[in-house]
């Protein structure tokens, strides 16, 4: 059985084809169409051997996102591509009714489109590729797989806020994300046969961040919440707030901009914009959402990329600290996504006064880049340390994979 795994953004589409016949998925080929709603859209298509398939199609149009799929499509159909039996989706959050991966019906779509107000930056765009994708490929089954489902073994305590009981009921908690990421690092750590350590947190720092608490292999507590806006401090959102900050920014919008009965005026829409695009450590710098941006402004002396900076690891080593006394220590600690495993000045900032909770890094091992996909999980901390660190690549696109190859033998 061939599984076509769809993982959307703003501005990209990945795509990967795994065989899923055997014990554990096998990635074929890899993908993805960058650029989307730009001039120069992108695509890049690869085989398992790192072979680039792109050919004349590497520059191409997708104004939208249904362009873009439609081009994925366009790839995947060539004559010596496999046939897709099963198609497995990343949807970032499932509302308050799903709570487990599942195959998609009309029942499942009734409640991802209800449940797109607690995601409306995020669910709306991966309800319009699924419905795509269904209308191109419908004979094969198509799954949806959600950054919550990991978290879903959190005490009460945890994913609960202190609101009234009418607000709960309707679904207001702690879900946390990263969720697929999080499972991908502890899947892959039992496959390398690398003993599970007891007393985990992973740091998911890429874009988005979020650290979680993971005990025996189960999340237990994570920082971000309802929606990927709150945690720690994230490449364009600002991470948790006190809600007087929030009211205060909606009225000062308000006086601003008068009754805010227009759609264009309205200071839901601009209080929205200005905490998932326009904040975090880009809007701190006052550059771009890219971290070697920011890096390289501080590095010439620019105090707003250094304060970035500062608040954002010091941010990240808050919520490991606070993980660790709330497990009674740690065991190991392991930075994944794009700046947890590429960026060593990055981690290094981050655990930089950690030594008191046993955390010692080998600068030498930390420091290693350029290194084939087979060496990316590695650990990079020093012989007497009493947390062990490693980094470990996020494959979401394996993990769902491995889910729809599950969910397809048992039927489900």
């Amino acid at each position: 059985m061939h599984i076509l795994v769809i993982n959307s953004g703003s501005s990209s589409i990945k795509f990967s084809m795994y065989s899923g016949d055997g014990a554990e998925p096998q990635s074929l080929f890899e993908g993805e169409a960058s650029g989307i709603g730009s001039e120069k859209a992108r695509l890049k298509f690869e085989d398992a051997a790192g072979r680039d398939l792109s050919g004349r199609t590497s520059e191409a149009k997708a104004r939208s996102q249904l362009e873009a799929i439609a081009l994925v499509v366009q790839t995947l159909k060539r004559a010596e591509m496999p046939p897709v039996r099963a198609v497995g989706y990343r949807v970032v959050h499932p509302g308050p009714k799903l709570k487990r991966h599942v195959r998609i019906t009309d029942e499942v779509m009734r409640e991802l489109k209800a449940a797109a107000e607690f995601a409306p930056l995020h669910d709306p765009a991966a309800i319009e590729i699924i419905e795509e994708m269904m209308r191109r490929y419908p004979v094969a089954a198509h799954y949806a797989c959600f950054d919550t489902v990991f978290h879903e073994t959190m005490p009460e305590e945890a994913s609960s806020y202190a609101l009234p009981v009418h607000d709960r009921e309707s679904g207001v908690r702690r879900y946390g994300f990263h969720g697929l990421s999080c499972e991908s690092v502890v899947r892959q750590m039992r496959m390398m046969g690398i003993r599970l350590p007891q007393r985990m947190v992973i740091a998911h720092l890429g874009s988005g961040c979020s650290v979680t608490a993971v005990l025996a292999g189960r999340s237990i507590d994570t920082t971000m919440g309802l929606t990927p806006t709150g945690g720690v401090v994230s490449g364009t959102r600002p991470g948790d707030l006190d809600p007087g900050v929030v009211l205060f920014l909606a009225r000062k919008m308000e006086r601003e901009q008068g009754t805010g009965n227009k759609e264009q005026n309205c200071p839901l829409n601009e209080l929205e914009r200005l905490l998932n695009y326009e904040s975090g450590t880009a809007g701190l710098a006052g550059l771009a959402n890219d971290m070697r941006l920011i890096r390289e402004a501080a590095a010439k002396g620019d105090e707003r990329a250094q304060l970035a900076i500062k608040v954002f690891t010091r941010g990240v080593r808050k919520a490991i600290g606070s993980f660790s006394w709330l497990m009674g220590g740690l065991d190991a600690l392991v930075f994944t996504g794009g700046i947890g495993e590429h960026d060593a000045k990055t981690r290094a900032e981050i655990l930089d006064g950690l030594e008191e909770q046993g955390v010692q890094l080998k600068p030498g091992l930390n420091a290693s880049e350029n290194l084939r996909k087979d060496e990316r999980l590695r650990a990079i901390h020093a012989s007497e340390s009493r947390t062990r660190v490693f980094i470990v690549p996020s494959r979401e696109d394996l993990t769902i994979a491995a889910h729809v190859a599950r969910m397809s033998q048992e039927g489900t």
